[in-house]
Protein backbone atom coordinates (compact mmCIF):
# COMPACT_ATOMS: atom_id res chain seq x y z
CA UNK A 1 0.00 0.00 0.00
CA UNK A 2 1.35 3.45 -0.91
CA UNK A 3 1.88 6.11 1.75
CA UNK A 4 -1.07 8.19 0.47
CA UNK A 5 -3.41 5.18 0.46
CA UNK A 6 -2.26 4.18 3.96
CA UNK A 7 -2.91 7.71 5.23
CA UNK A 8 -6.35 7.73 3.63
CA UNK A 9 -7.19 4.37 5.25
CA UNK A 10 -6.00 5.73 8.61
CA UNK A 11 -8.22 8.82 8.32
CA UNK A 12 -11.23 6.70 7.32
CA UNK A 13 -10.62 4.31 10.23
CA UNK A 14 -10.28 7.06 12.82
CA UNK A 15 -13.47 8.73 11.66
CA UNK A 16 -15.53 5.54 11.86
CA UNK A 17 -14.31 3.93 15.09
CA UNK A 18 -12.95 4.95 18.46
CA UNK A 19 -9.32 4.07 19.19
CA UNK A 20 -10.32 1.33 21.65
CA UNK A 21 -12.81 -0.23 19.23
CA UNK A 22 -10.23 -0.17 16.44
CA UNK A 23 -7.67 -1.94 18.64
CA UNK A 24 -10.29 -4.58 19.52
CA UNK A 25 -11.01 -5.04 15.83
CA UNK A 26 -7.31 -5.46 15.05
CA UNK A 27 -6.84 -7.99 17.85
CA UNK A 28 -9.93 -9.95 16.80
CA UNK A 29 -8.82 -10.00 13.16
CA UNK A 30 -5.42 -11.28 14.35
CA UNK A 31 -7.21 -14.00 16.32
CA UNK A 32 -9.05 -15.12 13.17
CA UNK A 33 -5.78 -15.26 11.24
CA UNK A 34 -4.13 -17.29 14.02
CA UNK A 35 -7.00 -19.77 14.21
CA UNK A 36 -6.57 -20.25 10.45
CA UNK A 37 -2.79 -20.45 10.80
CA UNK A 38 -3.06 -23.25 13.39
CA UNK A 39 -5.66 -25.13 11.30
CA UNK A 40 -8.59 -24.82 13.67
CA UNK A 41 -11.06 -23.68 10.99
CA UNK A 42 -14.06 -25.35 9.34
CA UNK A 43 -14.24 -23.49 6.01
CA UNK A 44 -16.45 -20.42 6.80
CA UNK A 45 -18.65 -22.06 9.42
CA UNK A 46 -17.26 -21.31 12.87
CA UNK A 47 -16.97 -17.96 14.60
CA UNK A 48 -15.13 -15.74 17.06
CA UNK A 49 -16.69 -12.67 18.66
CA UNK A 50 -15.45 -9.77 20.74
CA UNK A 51 -17.46 -7.34 22.86
CA UNK A 52 -17.35 -3.74 21.62
CA UNK A 53 -15.52 -1.81 24.36
CA UNK A 54 -17.60 0.52 26.47
CA UNK A 55 -21.02 -0.99 25.68
CA UNK A 56 -22.86 -4.04 27.03
CA UNK A 57 -25.07 -4.94 24.09
CA UNK A 58 -22.80 -4.92 21.03
CA UNK A 59 -20.22 -7.33 19.73
CA UNK A 60 -18.15 -7.98 16.61
CA UNK A 61 -18.55 -11.15 14.55
CA UNK A 62 -17.04 -12.49 11.36
CA UNK A 63 -18.60 -11.54 8.02
CA UNK A 64 -20.38 -14.70 6.86
CA UNK A 65 -18.78 -15.97 3.67
CA UNK A 66 -15.15 -14.98 4.28
CA UNK A 67 -12.44 -17.49 5.10
CA UNK A 68 -10.69 -16.71 8.37
CA UNK A 69 -7.46 -15.79 6.58
CA UNK A 70 -9.39 -13.10 4.66
CA UNK A 71 -10.85 -11.32 7.67
CA UNK A 72 -9.63 -7.80 8.42
CA UNK A 73 -10.33 -5.33 11.21
CA UNK A 74 -12.69 -3.26 9.05
CA UNK A 75 -14.61 -6.25 7.62
CA UNK A 76 -15.87 -7.41 11.04
CA UNK A 77 -19.63 -7.00 11.51
CA UNK A 78 -20.96 -5.03 14.49
CA UNK A 79 -24.17 -6.53 15.85
CA UNK A 80 -26.35 -6.03 18.91
CA UNK A 81 -27.91 -8.61 21.22
CA UNK A 82 -31.15 -8.51 19.24
CA UNK A 83 -29.36 -9.53 16.05
CA UNK A 84 -29.46 -6.12 14.38
CA UNK A 85 -26.44 -5.23 12.26
CA UNK A 86 -25.34 -1.74 13.27
CA UNK A 87 -23.49 -0.96 10.07
CA UNK A 88 -23.68 -2.24 6.51
CA UNK A 89 -20.44 -3.56 5.09
CA UNK A 90 -22.03 -5.91 2.57
CA UNK A 91 -21.94 -9.05 4.72
CA UNK A 92 -24.34 -10.88 7.01
CA UNK A 93 -23.54 -13.10 9.99
CA UNK A 94 -23.93 -16.81 10.72
CA UNK A 95 -27.33 -17.31 12.42
CA UNK A 96 -26.07 -20.15 14.64
CA UNK A 97 -23.08 -18.02 15.52
CA UNK A 98 -25.37 -15.21 16.65
CA UNK A 99 -27.31 -17.62 18.89
CA UNK A 100 -24.21 -18.91 20.65
CA UNK A 101 -22.32 -15.64 21.00
CA UNK A 102 -25.26 -13.44 21.94
CA UNK A 103 -26.18 -15.87 24.73
CA UNK A 104 -22.78 -15.63 26.38
CA UNK A 105 -22.19 -11.92 25.84
CA UNK A 106 -25.61 -11.11 27.32
CA UNK A 107 -25.09 -13.21 30.43
CA UNK A 108 -21.35 -13.00 31.11
CA UNK A 109 -20.20 -9.38 31.30
CA UNK A 110 -16.75 -10.58 32.39
CA UNK A 111 -16.30 -12.19 28.96
CA UNK A 112 -14.77 -10.08 26.20
CA UNK A 113 -14.25 -12.77 23.56
CA UNK A 114 -16.01 -16.04 22.63
CA UNK A 115 -14.34 -18.58 20.32
CA UNK A 116 -16.03 -21.66 18.83
CA UNK A 117 -14.38 -24.36 16.71
CA UNK A 118 -15.19 -27.61 14.88
CA UNK A 119 -11.74 -29.20 14.91
CA UNK A 120 -11.20 -32.92 14.29
CA UNK A 121 -9.86 -33.63 17.76
CA UNK A 122 -12.35 -31.35 19.51
CA UNK A 123 -15.21 -33.00 17.64
CA UNK A 124 -13.83 -36.45 18.49
CA UNK A 125 -13.64 -35.78 22.23
CA UNK A 126 -17.06 -34.12 22.16
CA UNK A 127 -18.39 -37.46 20.90
CA UNK A 128 -16.77 -39.45 23.72
CA UNK A 129 -19.07 -39.97 26.68
CA UNK A 130 -16.36 -39.36 29.31
CA UNK A 131 -15.36 -36.01 27.79
CA UNK A 132 -11.88 -34.61 28.38
CA UNK A 133 -9.83 -36.95 30.55
CA UNK A 134 -7.07 -35.79 32.96
CA UNK A 135 -4.42 -37.59 30.94
CA UNK A 136 -1.84 -34.93 30.14
CA UNK A 137 -0.49 -31.61 31.37
CA UNK A 138 -2.63 -29.55 29.02
CA UNK A 139 -5.82 -31.39 29.93
CA UNK A 140 -5.06 -31.00 33.63
CA UNK A 141 -5.21 -27.22 33.29
CA UNK A 142 -8.93 -27.68 32.55
CA UNK A 143 -9.53 -30.11 35.43
CA UNK A 144 -12.92 -29.26 36.98
CA UNK A 145 -12.87 -26.01 35.01
CA UNK A 146 -14.76 -27.21 31.95
CA UNK A 147 -18.47 -27.05 31.13
CA UNK A 148 -20.43 -29.50 28.98
CA UNK A 149 -23.49 -28.75 26.87
CA UNK A 150 -25.69 -31.46 25.34
CA UNK A 151 -26.30 -31.29 21.61
CA UNK A 152 -29.68 -29.84 20.61
CA UNK A 153 -29.13 -29.64 16.86
CA UNK A 154 -27.80 -26.69 14.83
CA UNK A 155 -27.96 -23.70 17.18
CA UNK A 156 -30.74 -21.74 15.49
CA UNK A 157 -33.27 -21.89 18.33
CA UNK A 158 -32.91 -18.87 20.62
CA UNK A 159 -34.61 -20.85 23.38
CA UNK A 160 -31.34 -22.78 23.70
CA UNK A 161 -29.45 -19.70 24.88
CA UNK A 162 -30.26 -19.98 28.61
CA UNK A 163 -29.17 -23.62 28.56
CA UNK A 164 -25.88 -22.73 26.86
CA UNK A 165 -25.20 -20.15 29.57
CA UNK A 166 -26.14 -22.59 32.33
CA UNK A 167 -23.85 -25.27 30.87
CA UNK A 168 -20.90 -22.87 30.77
CA UNK A 169 -21.61 -21.70 34.32
CA UNK A 170 -18.66 -19.69 35.67
CA UNK A 171 -16.16 -21.57 33.51
CA UNK A 172 -14.21 -20.12 30.60
CA UNK A 173 -14.18 -23.26 28.46
CA UNK A 174 -16.82 -25.75 27.38
CA UNK A 175 -17.24 -28.88 25.28
CA UNK A 176 -20.34 -28.79 23.11
CA UNK A 177 -21.20 -32.48 23.00
CA UNK A 178 -21.26 -34.01 19.50
CA UNK A 179 -20.39 -30.56 18.17
CA UNK A 180 -17.05 -29.02 19.13
CA UNK A 181 -15.26 -26.68 21.52
CA UNK A 182 -15.94 -23.22 22.97
CA UNK A 183 -13.81 -20.82 25.00
CA UNK A 184 -14.78 -17.52 26.61
CA UNK A 185 -11.96 -15.18 27.53
CA UNK A 186 -11.74 -12.03 29.59
CA UNK A 187 -9.50 -10.86 26.77
CA UNK A 188 -9.00 -11.92 23.16
CA UNK A 189 -5.55 -13.38 23.96
CA UNK A 190 -7.05 -15.44 26.79
CA UNK A 191 -9.80 -16.88 24.58
CA UNK A 192 -7.25 -17.84 21.93
CA UNK A 193 -4.90 -19.38 24.48
CA UNK A 194 -7.66 -21.42 26.08
CA UNK A 195 -8.75 -22.74 22.69
CA UNK A 196 -5.20 -23.49 21.55
CA UNK A 197 -4.51 -25.63 24.61
CA UNK A 198 -7.98 -27.18 24.83
CA UNK A 199 -7.57 -28.32 21.24
CA UNK A 200 -4.09 -29.66 22.04
CA UNK A 201 -5.45 -31.54 25.06
CA UNK A 202 -8.14 -33.14 22.90
CA UNK A 203 -5.62 -34.06 20.21
CA UNK A 204 -3.36 -35.74 22.76
CA UNK A 205 -6.30 -37.67 24.20
CA UNK A 206 -7.37 -38.98 20.80
CA UNK A 207 -3.81 -40.09 20.01
CA UNK A 208 -3.15 -41.64 23.42
CA UNK A 209 -6.37 -43.66 23.44
CA UNK A 210 -6.07 -44.54 19.76
CA UNK A 211 -2.91 -46.57 20.31
CA UNK A 212 -4.70 -49.21 22.36
CA UNK A 213 -2.32 -48.99 25.33
CA UNK A 214 -3.63 -48.59 28.89
CA UNK A 215 -3.64 -44.91 29.98
CA UNK A 216 -1.11 -43.78 32.58
CA UNK A 217 -3.14 -41.75 35.06
CA UNK A 218 -1.51 -38.91 37.07
CA UNK A 219 -0.91 -39.51 40.77
CA UNK A 220 -3.48 -38.47 43.35
CA UNK A 221 -3.52 -34.71 43.94
CA UNK A 222 -1.64 -33.83 40.75
CA UNK A 223 -4.74 -32.82 38.72
CA UNK A 224 -5.87 -30.38 41.42
CA UNK A 225 -2.37 -28.92 41.80
CA UNK A 226 -1.91 -28.47 38.04
CA UNK A 227 -5.32 -26.86 37.64
CA UNK A 228 -4.51 -24.28 40.33
CA UNK A 229 -1.11 -23.48 38.80
CA UNK A 230 -2.61 -23.09 35.35
CA UNK A 231 -5.53 -20.95 36.45
CA UNK A 232 -3.87 -17.58 35.94
CA UNK A 233 -1.54 -18.53 33.13
CA UNK A 234 -3.81 -18.11 30.13
CA UNK A 235 -4.58 -14.42 30.56
CA UNK A 236 -1.49 -13.03 32.28
CA UNK A 237 1.27 -15.05 30.63
CA UNK A 238 -0.29 -15.02 27.18
CA UNK A 239 -0.99 -11.30 27.23
CA UNK A 240 2.50 -10.45 28.44
CA UNK A 241 4.56 -12.93 26.41
CA UNK A 242 2.93 -15.14 23.80
CA UNK A 243 0.29 -12.79 22.35
CA UNK A 244 2.77 -10.10 21.26
CA UNK A 245 4.87 -12.85 19.69
CA UNK A 246 1.80 -14.19 17.90
CA UNK A 247 0.97 -10.69 16.66
CA UNK A 248 4.50 -10.42 15.27
CA UNK A 249 3.91 -13.71 13.46
CA UNK A 250 0.75 -12.26 11.92
CA UNK A 251 2.69 -9.18 10.83
CA UNK A 252 5.38 -11.29 9.18
CA UNK A 253 2.95 -13.62 7.39
CA UNK A 254 0.33 -11.12 6.24
CA UNK A 255 -0.22 -7.73 7.93
CA UNK A 256 -3.42 -7.08 5.95
CA UNK A 257 -5.47 -8.18 8.99
CA UNK A 258 -4.90 -4.65 10.36
CA UNK A 259 -6.68 -3.01 7.39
Amino acid sequence: MSTSRANLASVEKSSRYSAVEWETRVQLAACYRLVARYRMTDLIYTHISARVPGVKDQFLLNPYGLMFEEITASSLVKIDLEGRQLEDNGYGVNAAGFTIHSAIHAARHDVACVLHTHTRSGFAVSCQKQGLLPLNQMALQFYKRLGYHDYEGIALDHDERPRLVASLGRHYAMILRNHGLLTAGRTIPEAFSLMFYLERACSMQVRALGGGAAPNWPNQGVPEKTAILGQGAFDGMLSALAWPALRRKCDRVDPSYKN
